[in-house]
């Protein structure tokens, strides 16, 4: 017995599928960080408390850090050009960017389609 692969959507490689995986988390984590980082900023200038600030600025920092290597690491197995992988890593300093950069890289991934 045979088994028709005609009509079938295209798989990905295996090699992105964990990468993606990865890079989805830490797009998730990141946006999430960001607008904790604003909160903080609101509560540091807006109300004369540095606190908040002090502690969560240095997580957000290693909470970026995770999202660029893994977004290297996704760009790398993926080939993107040198220009998506800019565009992506700039996602994670702007508030809700990285939600909408992440969904946009997953469809495009999974499709093996150019990000940008």
């Amino acid at each position: 017995m045979t088994t028709s692969t005609e009509g079938a959507a295209p798989s990905r490689p295996a090699k992105t599928t964990g990468a993606l995986t990865r890079f989805r988390a830490s797009a998730y984590v990141t946006g999430v960080g960001l607008l904790a980082l604003c909160v903080t900023m609101v509560v540091e200038y807006g109300f004369g408390n540095s606190t908040p600030a002090a502690v969560y600025s240095p997580i957000h920092g290693v909470l970026y850090m995770i999202y660029l290597v893994l977004t290297i690491d996704l760009a790398i197995k993926a080939r993107w050009s040198i220009k998506s992988t800019v565009l992506v890593l700039l996602a994670g300093c702007v508030p809700f960017v990285s939600f909408v950069v992440e969904r946009r890289v997953t469809h495009r991934v999974q499709a093996s389609q150019d990000i940008f």
